[in-house]
């Protein structure tokens, strides 16, 4: 109980321990802002859009007195105003101040200020292009005007000296109202239009023009220089600057709000240091204690373990010579299958032995040799009158006629019998190579040679050809075409024979329909041959497909269970698979073996 609670307390302070330092962490995150570097960053920013504001009012006051002006200086700032915007609005947007209120009304005043100087900054380079175009044309007029002169004489300059003088002083008037705009200086330039309308009706026709003209753009430096002036007012007016120190005063306030949440982030990660370093401290005292604890128990331990040892050898040894015993009956065991199966297999075949024996024993009780004898005992009741008994006697004249029949009765005998020995002499070779098949899945090598499957498949119905008649069993022969292969002859005959064995047994309850087999032969992939063996019969149950290979298991009430797990062994042997299929009782089952293709040319 005592180590039960020791244990339950350095969990505690462990999981203490652990939430201090998660806290530790989270307090040194939210104390590493750099929203402080962020702000230095964005007043920056705002100084330059401060500092290209001022040059964008410098260079529209600069286009007010010039005579001539390329305005590409007034575009200039207002783009760096805008890229500057662009990366100031981008970085307040990464700290999420462009979310607050007061923040989006600083920002949207900002754009409004600038979109209206913008507009009043397009207007004035409109106006101001046309007065400074008309300025500029004034000294041009003048000239126009002392080239008239001088083709003039002494006579008609002194007639004109006045209308002269009065043209020059307009002159000079337009040139004071660009300078100093005024309503004076617009009233004498109003008179002087006048009178130059009225005096030109005197002048000669070669100066009309040109006054026409230079009137002309008086009158338009009188209307546009107002305008312009007006426009500079409204542009110095646009509070650009003062929207700018708006959001400054802001950035200040959002700092100084931010300088105290720090303060206090650190106070709190100063205060949960503490308390980290005195839980540590604390479980560092337990953590001795425990280890004394620990080199104590470990000592007992130690102890326990030594005698532990000298049980455990003790029961090794035990273990050891159950162990020995056990590997002798399995062993026994594993002899006792093998023998089980060599029996099993060597059954199937002495069918086929005792149906060929059965049958030559038959041709022997029946044989057409009797007849021989017969005839002999006839030949040798005339022992004297041979001559006279074959021509003239009923029965001798039928005797030679009956020994040619005979002969070829006897001689055709003769072969069947031959066949049957034949047969049985396979067989007989058959139960050999089982023995020598069972022997070589001790480790003994398997032995390839070149066969037919076909032929192959004929000597397994041969052997089993007496049963198939008796229980009256159809054989569909569904040949494709086969190449010959390197197979083991003997473990491919033993697979057959058992499937044919089995199909057969399990048609054999069957009445209401005809019983049929069909056997299969065809190339799968170009790399297997499949070998299938279908019945109409009982068929399989589901719960028995994953059990239909295993050793000793059978459906049959005189059945071993060995042959379909020998043939599943052999199989494997030959690096292929033996599979089952069945769609239930009743609806028959089809076997099917697939071995690699091997050809004798890739053999060779």
């Amino acid at each position: 109980m005592n180590t039960i609670s020791r244990r339950g307390s350095l969990l505690l302070l462990t999981l203490v321990v652990v939430v201090l330092a998660s806290t530790l962490l989270f307090l040194y995150l939210k104390s590493r802002t750099e929203q402080t570097m962020t702000y230095t960053e964005s007043r920056d920013l705002i100084r330059q859009i401060k500092q290209q504001n001022a040059l964008w009012e410098n260079e529209v006051l600069k286009a007010r007195v010039a005579i001539s002006y390329n305005y590409d200086p007034l575009v200039s700032p207002m783009n760096e105003m805008t890229r500057l915007w662009q990366r100031f609005d981008s970085l307040e947007s990464g700290h999420g101040r462009n979310d607050s209120a007061q923040w989006s009304v600083a920002h949207e005043g900002y754009r409004q200020a600038t979109q209206e100087k913008i507009r009043l900054v397009e207007q004035f380079k409109s106006h101001n292009a046309l007065l400074r175009n008309s300025l500029a044309f004034l000294p041009t007029a003048e000239d126009d005007i002392h080239a008239q002169l001088a083709n003039l004489s002494d006579f008609d300059k002194l007639q004109l000296q006045n209308i002269i003088t009065d043209t020059y002083d307009l002159l000079l008037s337009a040139l004071e109202f660009s300078q100093v705009t005024s309503a004076e200086k617009a009233a004498d330039i109003e008179v002087g239009l006048n009178k130059l309308a009225v005096n030109a009706q005197r002048l000669p026709e070669d100066f009309q023009a040109p006054i026409r003209i230079m009137s002309n753009h008086i009158k338009l430096i009188a209307r546009e220089q107002p305008l312009v002036n007006q426009l500079l007012e409204s542009i110095e007016a646009v509070p650009v600057a003062e929207r700018l120190d708006t959001i400054t005063t802001m950035l200040d306030r959002d700092q100084q709000r931010v300088d105290v949440i720090e303060r206090q982030y650190h106070f709190y990660l100063l205060l949960f240091a503490v308390l980290l370093m005195l839980s540590l401290i604390w479980l560092t005292v337990r953590l001795i204690r425990s280890f004394a604890e620990i080199n104590r128990v470990n000592t007992a331990l130690q102890t326990a373990n030594d005698a532990l040892e000298q049980r455990v050898e003790e029961r090794t040894r035990e273990l050891k010579n159950a162990q020995r015993e056990l590997l002798d009956a399995a062993r026994q065991a594993g002899m006792a299958e093998i023998a089980t199966n060599v029996l099993h297999n060597v059954g199937n075949v002495l069918n086929s032995v005792n149906i060929s024996s059965d049958l030559i024993a038959r041709k022997l009780r029946a044989s057409k040799t009797q007849g021989l004898g017969k005839a002999m005992q006839l030949i040798n009741e005339h022992p004297h009158d041979l001559g006279h008994f074959f021509n003239e006697d009923a029965k001798g004249k039928l005797l030679p006629g009956y020994l040619n029949q005979l002969v070829g009765a006897i001689a055709l005998e003769q072969q069947e019998m031959v066949d049957e020995l034949n047969q049985m002499n396979k067989s007989v070779d058959h139960i050999k190579d089982i023995v020598a098949t069972q022997q070589s899945y001790a480790g003994a090598n398997s032995m390839t040679e070149p066969l037919f499957i076909n032929e192959l498949l004929e000597d397994a119905l041969r052997m089993n050809a007496g049963a198939l008649t008796r229980h009256h069993v159809t054989v569909v022969k569904e040949y494709a075409d086969a190449p010959q292969v390197m197979a083991d002859k003997h473990r491919l005959l033993l697979i057959l024979i058992n499937l044919i064995s089995n199909a057969k047994y399990a048609m054999s309850d069957l009445s209401n329909r005809p019983r049929t087999m069909t056997l299969g032969v065809k190339v799968v992939d170009e790399d297997f041959l499949e070998i299938s063996v279908r019945d109409d019969g009982e068929g399989i149950a589901p719960e028995n497909m994953t059990r239909i290979f295993a050793h000793g298991f059978t459906t049959r009430k005189e059945g071993h269970g060995f042959g379909l797990h020998s043939c599943a062994l052999a199989a494997i042997e030959m690096n292929g698979h033996l599979t089952a299929h069945s769609d239930g009782p009743g609806k028959g089952a089809l076997f099917t073996l697939q071995i690699p293709l091997v050809s004798v040319a890739e053999n060779a």
